[in-house]
């Protein structure tokens, strides 16, 4: 069976970076479009960034110029790295991805900004 496991999150201060990495594992597959949401506590989840077979890239205009997701197919593997964290981008950090035709989603990293 699929899963997807996140990892890296974790407490930095304001202006620290962080990487996060997802990793699929448990059958043959492939995954067209990689996705990362986040969610904060009383929000909705919302879409972070994604990336598409062809290296296509979107991010959420708060995180701009500060995250870079990439993926590398040979690991199965999606990562996110975030820069100059703010406050602001304290949540849980979910990976997504369709295989097959079928949604998967990992059970979430805690990434905590604070002082």
């Amino acid at each position: 069976q699929v899963q997807l496991v996140e990892s890296g999150g974790g407490l930095v201060q304001p202006g620290e970076s962080l990487r996060l990495s997802c990793l699929a594992s448990g059958s043959l597959f492939s995954i067209n479009t990689w996705d990362w949401y986040r969610q904060a506590p009383g929000k909705e989840r919302e879409l972070v960034a994604f990336i598409d077979s062809s290296t296509n890239t979107y991010y959420a205009d708060s995180v701009k110029g500060r995250f870079t997701i990439s993926r590398d197919d040979a690991r199965h593997s999606v990562s996110l790295q975030m820069n100059s964290l703010e406050a602001e981008d304290t949540a849980v950090y979910y990976c997504y991805a369709s295989i097959h035709g079928a949604p998967y989603w990992g059970k979430g990293t805690l990434v905590t900004v604070s002082s």
